[in-house]
């Protein structure tokens, strides 16, 4: 009975001391600013999410390119999963990275020595490889694909909503930046849930991470590390009347 009774006190010990640590360690978080279109009003969906900087060409997206005075070169092309694309008269440009205008101005220069008047037109006719990560607490982690534009609720409604283990108030969101670095952006999808937030627009390849809630970390800690090691009663409860008077 001895035995039973330290090794109540210490289990209850140990519990309280590992709470004590989480509420000490509770980050404080603020929502992001809601990426959405400037034109767009409140509750109002944008035609599209906005970027920073125009529109970058991609493998898989298809390119319609237009010459005004020379229509027998005129071409639709697939760009190649090395960024590449094949022409007439120039063989191979690198089109992955560029905005449709920098690629009319390569092609431009590139035809320059070839053609009188190289007047070009690039038109992105449809776009591949767009798509976006979710990983974390959410039922069916992976990869979607991002036909048209995403936010971060429908991105965890379509990796089949989260998980009770799930931290919603420290939603983190990687994305590439400036110079293709990633940058960590962390978000409050508790306050959009509940109409205290407006949602946020992904861009391609962003990725969603769902971090676990420190109360399942604690339960997972307790079940590993205490329950499967201290042989205490799960039945019993655990009761511990402090009296100054005995001690």
């Amino acid at each position: 009975m001895p035995e039973k009774t330290a090794a109540s006190k210490f289990l209850l010990f140990l519990m309280s001391a590992i709470f004590l640590a989480v509420a000490a360690c509770a980050p404080n978080t603020e929502n992001l600013v809601p990426v959405t279109s400037g034109a767009a009003g409140k509750g109002q969906k944008p035609s599209y999410p906005v970027q920073a900087g125009e529109y970058r060409i991609r493998p898989g997206d298809t390119l319609d390119i237009k010459f005004l005075y020379n229509k027998d070169l005129n071409e639709k092309v697939t760009v190649r999963p090395d960024g590449r694309i094949s022409l007439q008269m120039v063989q191979e440009v690198v089109a992955a990275g560029l905005t449709p205008a920098a690629l009319t101005e390569q092609l431009t220069k590139d035809y320059a020595s070839k053609l009188a008047k190289p007047e070009i037109t690039i038109i992105v006719s449809s776009f591949g490889g767009q798509m976006v990560f979710v990983d974390g607490e959410v039922n069916k982690p992976g990869m979607l694909n991002m036909i048209a534009p995403m936010t971060v609720l429908q991105s965890i409604s379509e990796a089949g909503g989260l998980k009770d283990t799930a931290n919603t108030g420290q939603v983190i969101i990687i994305r590439r930046g400036f110079g293709n670095k990633p940058i960590a952006l962390s978000l409050n999808v508790e306050k959009i849930i509940y109409g205290g937030a407006r949602d946020f627009w992904l861009l391609p390849d962003d990725i969603v991470y769902i971090p676990r809630s420190r109360i399942a970390d604690v339960n997972l800690w307790v079940d590993q590390y205490i329950r499967k090691n201290i042989p205490v009663n799960a039945d019993a409860g655990i009761f511990y009347n402090f009296n100054p008077k005995e001690h």
